[in-house]
């Protein structure tokens, strides 16, 4: 595969994870999308802005191409995670807006740059900084996919939503769920016993 190609690869399953993890936030209301739905706050409006902001340090300022967006909850003194929630003064649609510019930032280095091109990320131990394009593009599918997941679990737990409407939910429209369910929690029950035994 040439390399345009390859970057055309990366770039569809970038394109597709930020697709993903955006979609989760709709039909939902502020609450929703804002609540923690785990112990260390994890929510889905959050999620967005997390991955929204670390895509501007990956594919702006590791590659010398730092955006003109300011990101205060990276200033020096600003609260520990900020980047992981929203405050009742950042808007959903800001969040949004906040993604949208984050990955056209994004896309642009990617477009100017080839995958071999060198970078340097601060925040990683010293002997892991030097990086190329195509690594931290790989790192940024990841950790884009990641959060995805996450979200796909946080909305099922708001809503009962599974999924991403793409027909890869096994038997979506077939399957009992609370009877799946059910039979799952029984099969863990039973191994637990017959180990405790």
């Amino acid at each position: 595969m040439s390399s345009a190609g390859e970057k055309e690869t990366l770039q569809r399953y970038l394109d597709k994870a930020r697709t993903q993890l955006v979609a989760k936030l709709d039909g939902l209301d502020e609450l929703e999308i804002r609540r923690p739905m785990t112990p260390t706050g994890t929510n889905l409006l959050g999620l967005v802005k997390h991955v929204a902001s670390v895509q501007l340090g990956y594919l702006g300022e590791v590659f010398g191409r730092p955006s003109e967006i300011a990101l205060p909850w990276f200033d020096d003194g600003a609260e520990l995670n900020a980047d992981l929630w929203a405050t009742p003064e950042e808007t959903r649609e800001s969040i949004l807006e906040l993604h949208r510019g984050s990955a056209a930032h994004a896309d642009a280095t990617v477009a100017a740059l080839e995958l071999d091109a060198r970078g340097v990320v601060p925040w990683w131990r010293p002997e892991n900084r030097e990086v190329t394009l195509h690594q931290i593009l790989v790192h940024l599918i990841d950790e884009t996919a990641r959060h995805a997941g996450h979200a796909d679990i946080l909305r099922e737990l708001i809503d009962g939503r599974a999924g991403n409407d793409d027909g890869n939910l096994p038997g979506a429209g077939e399957v009992d769920w609370p009877d799946y369910r059910r039979r799952i929690e029984a099969a863990a029950v039973e191994a637990a016993a017959r180990d405790d035994g």
